[in-house]
């Protein structure tokens, strides 16, 4: 076998330039613990179960919550039994427009969405409907947010290529 062959080395991982090491090995155990920060991403698989119909509906431009028919309570947020009296709620189409019932300015945010901040977070207002909807609201000026925002009539809009998550959907002003 010949020497020159080695394993071929890249620019990624962590680059270390002159680590103390004491050639002297019994004054090893006294050395300083090395401590790497590394980034880590794993690739996870995930089932939306029985909400499959609320992720499938956004992916084709419809919002979807869920009616009780037993005591008639209507959710924004799909819920899969009713927690007003337990029983099984059936999926309906929500309407397209709303209103904001209140609002939050988000100067910081997770990772994914840290590079967007400022963003607005709202709870979105339906007519017979018992719940509100969190949601991202677009179109207004987020650098002079107004409570006169609140009962502002929006309406629903989906980006263009579903991500299969809940900001598949927004909310905009409704400009008469």
């Amino acid at each position: 076998m010949s020497d020159k062959i080695k394993l071929p080395e890249s620019q990624d991982g962590t680059i270390v330039f002159n680590l103390p090491f004491n050639k002297d090995l019994k004054d090893l155990s006294n050395m300083t613990p090395i401590v790497v920060k590394r980034p880590y991403l794993i690739e996870y698989i995930y089932s939306y179960g029985e909400y499959s119909p609320f992720f499938a509906g956004l992916t084709n431009g419809i919002q979807l919550g869920t009616h009780c028919d037993n005591c008639n309570y209507t959710y924004a947020t799909p819920r899969m039994y009713c927690n007003e009296c337990g029983g099984t709620n059936t999926w309906i189409k929500l309407p397209e427009e709303g209103m904001i019932h209140t609002f939050t300015v988000c100067y910081f945010g997770s990772e994914k969405f840290l590079p967007e901040t400022p963003f607005i977070l709202a709870l979105i207002q339906y007519p017979g409907v018992n719940t509100l909807f969190l949601t991202r609201l677009l179109g207004f000026d987020v650098k002079n947010p107004s409570l006169s925002w609140i009962g502002t009539k929006v309406k629903q809009k989906f980006i263009r290529n579903s991500k299969l998550l809940p900001t598949d959907v927004y909310y905009i002003p409704i400009i008469k």
